[in-house]
C-alpha cells in the first residue's frame, strides 16, 4: 500500500515537472548553504588551530607593553633584559625552553640578489620553542652564542630568493653592511591563516643583533615553551608573578607587559569560528522555511485543481486517510528530492570553496544527514494542512467542482 502511495506521488510530480522542480528550489538553496557553510566553517577552523600550532609547541609569548589599547594604540613599557628570560627560565617550573628575542628588519645581500627580511636575535631555544628543524646545516654553537659571532640560519623564503635551489650553507652573506656566515637553513613552514610567511625570516645570535645591529641590551620578547601535560594557564600566571615582582609593579598597578598563551588564542579563535558558522547556518536555514511554505502553497494549488480526482477516489471507497498520506507523501517526495539535490550541491560548493580559501575539505556526515531529515520535516510540516484540506473534501462537492 505504502509503495502504491509513493509510486502515486511520483507520478502527480512528474506530470508538473517544471512546477515540482520549482517548489523545491528553496529546500534546495537551504540545503546546499548550510552544508556549504557548516563544512568551509570546519575547514576554517581546523586551518586557524594548525596555523597556531605551527607557532610553537605549548607556546607562552611574553611582550613588554599593555598589548593593543583602544583605537589599536599601545602603550609604552621598558624593554626585557636577557636576565628576566635567565630568571624565567630559573625560577618557573614545568618549562622546555626559553628563548628572548629582539628582531629588525634589514636587507639581506648576497651577490647581485637581495631581499628585505627580518632579522630574529635569539638562541637555539627559540628553535625548540616553536618546533622548528632545521633542513641542512647545523645550529649555534655554545660560544658563538656567548661571542655574539657574525652567523645565521635562513628561513626557506629568503633562501629561494638570494640562492634559489643552490645550498647556501657555508655562503657568507650581507645584512646591510655586516657580513655574516650562512650556518644552517631552517625547515619550511608556510603562510599563516594571518597572511604572515613564518618563512621570511635569518636567525642570528641575540648579542650579535644587539651589539652590531642594535646598539644596545634590549629584549622585545621571550618565548615560553612548556612541557607536555604542563599547563600553560599556570606558566601564564607564574611568568606574571615574577616579572611583576623583577619589574617592581606595586600592588593594585597594571601589568607593564602582556603574556600570550597561544592554546587561549586557539581556543578564542575556532571559538569565534564555530559562532560565526552557526550564524551563517542560522541565516541559511530560513531558506528551508522559505522553501517550506512553497512546498505548501504548491500542495494547495494542486488539491484545488485535483479536486474531481479526490472526489472520484473518495466515492469510490478511498478512506481519507489514503487521500492524507498520498498528498502528504507527495509534499516529503518534494522536499527529500530537494534535500537530495542540495546534499549534492552542497557538498560540490563546499568542495570548491575549500580549494579557493586554502582550507581542509572535512566532511560531516552528522550535518548532511541533519539536513537530509530537516528537509523532509520540512515536507511533513508544511505538506500536512493541504493533505488534510484534501482528505477532509465532501465527495459530492469534489464531483461536482468544475
Amino acid at each position: 500500500m505504502f509503495w502504491s502511495i509513493v509510486l502515486l506521488a511520483l507520478r502527480a510530480i512528474r506530470r508538473n515537472i517544471l512546477r515540482s522542480s520549482l517548489t523545491i528550489l528553496g529546500i534546495v538553496i537551504g540545503v546546499a548553504s548550510v552544508i556549504t557553510m557548516v563544512t568551509i566553517g570546519a575547514g576554517a577552523t581546523t586551518k586557524v588551530t594548525a596555523d597556531v600550532a605551527t607557532l610553537g609547541t605549548n607556546l607562552v609569548e611574553v611582550m613588554p607593553g599593555q598589548g593593543p589599547r583602544p583605537g589599536g594604540a599601545r602603550e609604552s613599557a621598558a624593554m626585557f633584559k636577557i636576565e628576566d628570560a635567565e630568571a624565567i627560565a630559573r625560577e618557573v617550573s614545568g618549562l622546555l625552553a626559553v628563548a628572548p628575542v629582539a628582531t629588525r628588519t634589514m636587507q639581506a645581500i648576497s651577490g647581485s640578489a637581495n631581499w628585505s627580511t627580518t632579522v630574529t636575535g635569539s638562541t637555539n631555544a627559540y628553535l625548540q620553542t616553536r618546533n622548528w628543524p632545521l633542513a641542512s646545516g647545523h645550529e649555534f654553537a655554545d660560544s658563538d652564542l656567548r661571542a655574539g659571532s657574525a652567523q645565521c640560519i635562513l628561513g626557506a623564503t629568503v633562501r629561494r630568493e638570494l640562492f634559489g635551489s643552490q645550498d647556501p650553507v657555508g655562503v657568507t652573506i650581507r645584512l646591510q653592511k655586516l657580513s655574516c656566515q650562512v650556518i644552517g637553513v631552517l625547515a619550511k613552514k608556510g603562510q599563516t591563516s594571518f597572511g604572515m610567511d613564518q618563512d621570511d625570516m635569518i636567525l642570528v645570535p641575540l648579542r650579535m643583533l644587539q651589539r652590531r645591529i642594535a646598539g644596545n641590551t634590549d629584549v622585545g620578547a621571550i618565548s615560553v615553551s612548556a612541557r607536555h601535560g604542563v599547563s600553560t594557564e599556570k606558566v601564564q600566571r607564574d611568568i606574571e608573578r615574577l616579572l611583576r615582582e623583577r619589574r617592581r609593579i606595586t600592588p593594585g598597578k597594571d601589568d607593564d607587559f602582556h603574556v600570550l598563551n597561544m592554546q587561549q588564542l586557539v581556543s578564542m579563535l575556532a571559538g569565534t569560528n564555530r559562532v560565526l558558522t552557526a550564524l551563517l547556518g542560522a541565516v541559511a536555514t530560513v531558506s528551508l522555511l522559505v522553501g517550506g511554505i512553497g512546498i505548501m502553497n504548491i500542495m494547495l494549488v494542486s488539491v484545488t485543481e485535483r479536486t474531481r480526482e479526490i472526489g472520484i477516489r473518495l466515492a469510490i471507497g478511498a478512506l481519507e486517510r489514503e487521500v492524507l498520506m498520498q498528498f502528504l507523501v507527495e509534499a516529503v517526495v518534494l522536499s527529500s528530492l530537494g534535500g537530495l539535490v542540495g546534499i549534492g550541491l552542497g557538498l560540490a560548493a563546499a568542495a570548491a570553496g575549500a580549494i579557493v580559501l586554502e582550507v581542509p575539505f572535512i566532511f560531516n556526515p552528522g550535518i548532511v544527514v541533519v539536513a537530509f531529515v530537516f528537509s523532509a520535516t520540512v515536507g511533513i510540516v508544511f505538506g500536512f494542512f493541504p493533505a488534510r484540506q484534501a482528505a477532509r473534501l465532501d465527495p459530492i462537492q469534489a464531483l461536482r467542482y468544475e
